[in-house]
């Protein structure tokens, strides 16, 4: 118990400040709830002078007064009601400003700390849950709270039988309230998730669309889909049904409690203890009281979604933390260093990469290249910062990779992942990586250096072609080599592309070599995977990598020549040496 509650303590606070930071607007609108609560009383003390004062002096002058003073007490409540709708609302959208950048931070990272994709966006929807929570009316349940004793009091200076029968009507009100959010707790949960896996699945189907439709899956992930859907409609079900009936129940007895005071009151008159301006006037007295309650019921289920999301967002926030403002270094220039390191997946503990050193300085290339799954592209990503080290260390010119701020970083990192991803906008904002305003002479140069630039003046609209999610409007060469362009912006000092040349044709290689060549030639290192041999023309160096070891690093063509004389069996012809380098690549790699 001690350590939840010191975990708890230790928790993030952003949330918490978020809504501190509202905290001044929120005065306003408890401001504006104590006008709208004491203008409440209108209709009460309306109706006590019609029936006390009204019709007893039959004064028509009095009559109008009284209705013209009440008539401009309802319009400044109306109007007071409305702008504190639109104050919370901006409270909601003030909330959402301080939070969205932070929360699309942790969307961006989480995959990197191992969260499945549900999860990655759960952030999302919390935020969307309390800001829409924060611009209903729910939190004017709370305001009004505050003044319920006022109309509870008002209920006893009529007469105190009518004041208990108001007070015993909310506390029941309140207790099945209280029992409602009990009994959906656990529901609301489980609907949340099945809600998230089933939106992950229906994602999933919508990127893999040509996959799906070409290798006939529809109707087999069809019967997949209709699990998880119909998980979550009996999630939805229990859900509801688990409220349902306690709902009812307080429906009608707030039906039942609104006619029993009527009828209290009118048992009142006939005994000569209150008027009957004071029963009309109790049954309102009454139903305003009731009033926050029964706000606060309606908008029971965005309160308790708003609830755990401010939980969960708060938690994850503290096991994400803000990155800390870092001294800016200046840009590598030298050498990169391995230091015996250890690599595995994120959110797991298991080595992929074990005790991998090397170091390579300005104008080497490497070509790493060895059997699938022997840890090639795990290295990838740990050298560019994108999974952190078990153990050992990464380091540009003498500075370990967690010592600089990641965009910072980025500057400096050309990266091609094996698995191209591109995103909707324009051929030229994919190239600059979305930079504001970048220079078109630098757009120009990466894609010339990649051998793109006849390619995509080839393209309906040039640089300025929209090319669709993932860019679907491009084929997979033509993907790659944008994306090979998008590594080589801003001339990066440390470039390392994961299988650049699987989707290139012969053109395709060579304008990967003559890239290779101009990142060597302006000093900078380059490390490529590949399992085609095309790709190794103009590096100097070769690592071979089995069981996530490095087995062997030295110059390219002693190193090739070890696997080939490793590879060679008796039945290969004298003449075919060669030839052999391509097989023995393929063999290995």
């Amino acid at each position: 118990m001690k350590q939840a509650a010191r975990s708890r303590r230790q928790e993030s606070s952003e949330v918490l400040d978020a809504l501190k930071v509202c905290l001044p607007s929120f005065g306003g609108v408890a401001a504006f709830s104590a006008v709208v609560n004491i203008l409440a009383l209108t209709g009460s003390i309306y109706m006590l002078q019609l029936y006390d004062r009204v019709l007893s002096s039959r004064s028509i002058s009095t009559l109008v007064g009284l209705s013209l003073i009440v008539l401009a007490a309802y319009l400044l409540q109306g109007g007071l009601d409305a702008l504190r709708g639109k104050m919370l609302a901006r409270i909601g959208a003030r909330f959402d400003e301080l939070l969205s950048r932070r929360v699309f931070d942790l969307v961006a990272a989480m995959p990197l700390k191992g969260a499945k994709s549900s999860e990655s966006l759960q952030p999302i929807r919390d935020l969307d849950q309390i800001r829409g929570f924060l611009s209903s009316l729910g939190p004017t349940a709370m305001f009004d709270m505050p003044f319920m004793p006022i109309f509870f009091v008002g209920c006893f200076i009529i007469h105190p039988w009518l004041g208990w029968m108001s007070v015993i009507g909310g506390v029941v009100i309140i207790l099945l309230t209280l029992y409602t959010d009990a009994k959906s707790k656990g529901p609301a949960y489980e609907l949340a998730k099945s809600g998230a896996e089933r939106q992950m699945m229906a994602e999933s189907s919508r990127r893999n669309a040509e996959v799906i439709r070409a290798l006939g899956m529809t109707n087999f992930l069809g019967i997949r889909y209709a699990k998880v859907h119909t998980k979550h409609v009996d999630a939805g079900l229990v859900s509801s049904e688990s409220t349902s009936g306690i709902s009812a129940f307080a429906k009608v007895f707030r039906m039942v409690l609104q006619s029993g005071i009527l009828g209290l009151a009118a048992y009142l008159v006939i005994q000569g203890e209150v008027s009957g301006g004071s029963m009309i006037a109790a049954s309102i007295m009454m139903s305003r009281a009731l009033a926050p309650i029964e706000i606060a019921v309606a908008n029971w289920k965005g309160f308790t979604a708003a609830r755990q999301g401010y939980h969960r967002l708060e938690h994850i926030l503290s096991v994400v933390p803000a990155q800390e403002q870092r001294m800016p270094l200046p840009g590598p220039k030298q050498r990169i260093v391995l230091d015996d390191i250890y690599v595995g997946a994120p959110g797991g503990q298991q080595a992929i990469v074990q005790a991998a050193a090397l170091e390579l300085r300005a104008g080497q290339g490497l070509g790493l290249i060895g059997p699938s799954a022997s840890g090639k592209s795990t290295l990838a990503r740990a050298i560019v910062g994108v999974w952190p080290t078990l153990r050992g260390d990464i380091r540009l010119d003498g500075a370990a990779v967690e010592q600089w701020e990641s965009d910072d970083l980025g500057r400096h990192i050309g990266y091609l992942p094996q698995d191209v991803e591109l995103f909707d906008g324009t051929v030229a904002e994919n190239i600059s990586r979305f930079r504001h305003e970048p220079s078109p002479e630098s757009i120009i140069k990466a894609a010339q250096t990649a051998g793109a630039h006849e390619l995509i003046l080839g393209l309906p609209d040039g640089y300025d072609t929209h090319i669709g999610e993932g860019g679907a409007s491009l084929s997979g060469g033509q993907r790659q080599r944008v994306a090979l362009a998008r590594a080589l912006y801003g001339d990066p000092f440390l470039v390392v592309l994961d299988e650049p040349n699987a989707s290139l044709d012969g053109a395709g290689d060579e304008a990967l070599n003559g890239a290779i060549l101009s990142v060597r030639n302006r000093g900078g290192i380059v490390i490529v995977i590949t399992h085609r041999p095309a790709a190794l023309g103009n590096v100097d160096m070769v690592g071979i990598m089995e069981e996530g070891r490095i087995k062997a690093l030295g110059p390219r063509d002693e190193v090739l020549q070890s696997v080939m004389k490793r590879n060679a069996t008796p039945a290969v012809p004298p003449a075919a040496p060669r030839a052999a380098p391509g097989t023995s690549l393929r063999e290995v790699g």
